[in-house]
């Protein structure tokens, strides 16, 4: 199997599934046409090469969510979850610089530990803080976009951004919906913030055509809350019935 990737040419051998194959080929576009942009940890990259599934986690919440220690120890919970449903965490930050796709545990402290003096994050912040070589926790569309580009396909967080309330005056939209929009990434999370316009947050996913699964449940979420009072649009009650839908997509 052959990929043209840009400048450059990936020749894949025959027996690799197509869709493990382009995403094999998207790595190695990442670490070697683009140069050193990602940098991935052994277990992530071995996961990649080996077609184990790869789940991708921001750094938002640990910088930003929460006071130490509890973000460190929740950090480690939720990879160790990941890892005990079969599956490789990679939580993604940038770390002097660089833009680390799966962390080692002192670099995670280190994200614990000066907190909200690491910048937040998002799509529009990652030029700055590459070129300055700054630290940066991730917001859900700087994850969904470097988990796009690491070739990694699912993607689990808190509660997405959306549109705040008094949007039609202030124009606030966060980028999340955006990035939602265009990015081929699932994203399992809690729902939208609940201080946000939930309403409106799901006609501009609408508007964008964002498919909005709910899993085993009628109502659209809110966070820390099971229902936001919104229908949801579809229904999932299995993990398969899930996979079936990515898969058709």
């Amino acid at each position: 199997v052959k990929y043209w990737l840009g400048r450059m040419t990936v020749r894949l051998p025959r027996n690799r599934q197509p869709t493990l194959s382009m995403r094999y080929a998207r790595m190695i576009q990442t670490r070697f046409w683009d140069r050193t942009i990602l940098q991935y940890s052994d277990e992530v990259r071995e996961a990649l090469r080996n077609g184990r599934p790869v789940v991708a986690l921001e750094s938002t919440i640990i910088s930003h969510g929460m006071p130490f220690p509890q973000n460190l120890e929740t950090a480690i919970n939720v990879e160790k979850a990941v890892r005990d449903n079969g599956a490789v965490p990679a939580t993604i930050a940038v770390m002097d610089g660089d833009v680390c796709v799966g962390i080692n545990s002192s670099q995670l402290e280190k994200l614990a530990r000066l907190g909200p003096q690491i910048r937040k994050t998002a799509i529009r912040d990652l030029p700055l803080v590459l070129s300055q070589r700054l630290h940066g926790a991730t917001t859900v569309s700087a994850t969904m976009h470097i988990a796009n580009m690491a070739g990694i396909e699912i993607f689990v967080t808190g509660g997405i951004g959306g549109v705040h309330r008094g949007a039609e005056h202030t124009m606030d939209i966060s980028s999340d919906l955006t990035e939602l929009g265009r990015t081929p990434v699932a994203v399992v999370c809690a729902g939208a913030k609940s201080i946000l316009d939930i309403p409106r947050t799901l006609e501009h996913l609408e508007t964008l055509g964002v498919l909005v699964l709910a899993y085993r449940t009628d109502h659209f979420p809110a966070f820390f809350s099971r229902s936001s009072g919104c229908p949801a649009q579809a229904r999932v009650d299995t993990p398969q019935q899930v996979a079936e839908v990515l898969v058709a997509r």
